[in-house]
C-alpha cells in the first residue's frame, strides 16, 4: 500500500516538470533539469516512505515518473491547443492565470 502511495506522489511531482519540459528545447540545459531535478525528491520519499531499494520498487517508481513526465508534456501540448494565451513553463502559474481569466468572463 506504502508503495502505490508513493507512487502516486512521485507521478504527481513530475507532472510540473513534464510540463516545464515540453515547453523548452529538446536536451538544451532546461530540458535537462526538468528531467533530472525530481531524482532526488523521488529518493528522498523512497527514504522518507520506508520502501528503501528493493528491486521490485523499482519498475513502479520509474514507471510513475515517466508516465508523469509525460502527462505533465501532455497536458502543456493539450492547453497549447487550448488557450489562445502564449503559455508559460509553469504549470501552476498558467492554472492560476486561467483560474482569473474564466472567473473576469
Amino acid at each position: 500500500m506504502r508503495l502505490w502511495i508513493i507512487a502516486l506522489v512521485v507521478f504527481l511531482l513530475n507532472l510540473p516538470f513534464g510540463y516545464w519540459r515540453e515547453n523548452v528545447g529538446k536536451f538544451s540545459f532546461q530540458w535537462f533539469l526538468a528531467v533530472h531535478l525530481p531524482v532526488p525528491l523521488v529518493i528522498a520519499l523512497r527514504i522518507w516512505g520506508g520502501l528503501g531499494f528493493q528491486f521490485v520498487t523499482y519498475p513502479v517508481l520509474v514507471g510513475a515518473f515517466f508516465l508523469g513526465q509525460f502527462g505533465g508534456g501532455a497536458l502543456h501540448r493539450s492547453r497549447r491547443k487550448l488557450e489562445r494565451a502564449p503559455l508559460s513553463s509553469c504549470l501552476i502559474w498558467d492554472l492560476v492565470r486561467s483560474n482569473q481569466s474564466s472567473r473576469l468572463k
